[in-house]
């Protein structure tokens, strides 16, 4: 029985959608190309997100603070002037309109959903008007192409990116040694350093100590945004050699020679071909997709698949793709909030997404419901995909989102969305539960114990073989 892996690798098939004669194969061929994007309404560059998200901190910081630092009303007024003026209230609600429509409405399902998972490992967390303005267009510009290349140049170019660089403070860090450390009195910040580490490539499973941690950040320093007085912290990434700790450094027992922005890729290949990396990655790879506790037998492919292409994600992807069919029938992986909501609109036919015409913003005034609505929806069921608390990320375990609350949220949820599109027919009900449940004729029970058609939609969307592929 496969109809499970549907839903395990995707988001499930809709009552328009074939079923595939070959699974695997159907899996497979979304994974060699990065698909375009099908979203016809705007899409904003990262460049221009960071130009937006400069004019506000400027316009914030160096103009209304001091021009208004005596009447606080008057300061509270201009600053949600200059928020609707530079979209800081648009931009999130964008992105997640973009990120929804390739889901739902794409070709290409199974690449969104890895697209989803790599967006979380290199997770940017809720600070610094981030999410407003830099982590959608990280997502798509940095990660998203990447996942037809290697790992390590993934690596990379993530933590090069202007959003990590000043997610993490790597800006500030200061070789003691430099240039610049030699007549100030700045010095390290091990942020960037310690995530690249511990949740981007090797995991603490490789037993690197704190002088490890801190002969990474030196091999950092330097790393940095341009500043200007009015660009402030939005320019480009550069390495600044006048505050790079010189000499050597090192890292898991091996020395790196200086040798500018080059040590740093010299170490990213190493940790990336480490062994524990390869593991810690192809762990979360399973949990993600298979289960919360793989198995030797779930993990040990990916790694085989990892060794043997040199790290090519889409081998890696077809490995996981792969050992997900193979474990289809005999494991269950319980959904996040977020991939639930994209199954049950996808499956269904429900209406979700805003028509492009809906998401023209005027930067004028507050965004409307509609422009807001799937932000909003995910923060009620607690799970807004670029806002984690933590640089590790939303939690991929059952027992973090398993709550009395949050479900009571998904069936108040479930139930809110059944006058959205599928006809109130049974038999459409029934049709996509025989496309994508190994389990049908239980669902049908559920179906058939209510009378409301939004009870019926309700029930079966918090149906235990819904809520885990």
């Amino acid at each position: 029985m496969v109809k499970n892996f549907y839903r395990k690798v995707g988001f499930g098939l809709s009552l328009q959608d074939e079923v595939p004669q070959d699974p695997l194969q159907w899996a497979f061929d979304q994974l060699d190309q990065v698909p375009l994007f099908t979203w016809k309404g705007n899409i904003f560059s990262e460049k221009e997100m960071r130009e937006k998200y400069g004019e506000f901190v400027y316009g914030d910081r160096k103009i209304l603070r001091k021009k208004y630092k005596n009447d606080k009303n008057k300061y509270r007024r201009e600053k949600n002037k200059l928020r609707h003026k530079t979209g800081q209230k648009f931009f999130e609600s964008n992105e997640l309109t973009i990120r929804h429509n390739e889901a739902i409405n794409g070709k290409t399902p199974v690449f969104e959903r890895f697209w989803h998972f790599w967006g979380n490992h290199f997770a940017i967390s809720e600070k610094d008007y981030l999410a407003e303005y830099s982590t959608g267009p990280y997502q798509r510009e940095i990660i998203r192409p990447n996942m037809v290349n290697t790992f390590e140049q993934m690596v990379k170019d993530v933590t090069t990116s202007w959003c990590m660089i000043h997610h993490l403070d790597n800006s500030e860090s200061v070789g003691p040694l430099s240039r610049w450390g030699m007549k100030s009195r700045e010095t390290i910040n091990e942020n960037h350093a310690r995530e690249l580490l511990e949740l981007h490539t090797v995991s603490p499973d490789a037993g690197y100590s704190q002088k490890d941690v801190i002969q990474m950040t030196y091999v950092m320093t330097g790393w940095q945004q341009k500043w200007d007085p009015k660009r402030l912290e939005s320019g480009d990434v550069w390495f600044n050699f006048e505050m790079h700790q010189p000499n050597e450094k090192i890292i898991l027992g091996k020395t790196y020679v200086a040798a500018s922005k080059r040590e740093l890729y010299n170490v990213i290949n190493d940790l990336v071909h480490h062994p524990n990396c390869k593991r810690f990655i192809a762990t979360k790879l399973c949990r993600h997709f298979i289960t919360d506790n793989p198995t030797e037998d779930m993990i040990n492919p990916i790694i085989q698949a990892w060794e043997k292409s040199d790290g090519f994600l889409p081998e890696i992807h077809k490995a996981v793709v792969k050992t997900a069919f193979e474990y289809t029938s005999t494991t269950k992986k319980f959904q996040q909030p977020e991939t639930w909501v994209l199954q049950m609109v996808r499956m269904f036919g429900l209406y979700w997404v805003p028509k492009p015409e809906r998401m023209k913003y005027d930067f004028i005034r507050e965004p409307t419901d509609s422009q807001s609505e799937i932000k909003w929806a995910l923060e009620e069921l607690g799970h807004l995909p670029y806002r984690p608390a933590q640089p590790n990320g939303w939690s991929d375990f059952e027992a973090d989102w398993i709550s009395p609350e949050l479900i009571i949220r998904r069936l108040i949820f479930a139930s809110k969305m059944a006058n959205r599109g599928l006809r109130r027919d049974d038999n459409n009900i029934k049709a996509v539960i025989r496309k994508n449940f190994n389990q049908s004729e239980k669902i049908y029970k559920l179906l058939n114990s209510q009378d409301e058609y939004k009870n019926k939609l309700a029930i079966v969307c918090n149906s235990s073989e819904m809520l885990k592929a």
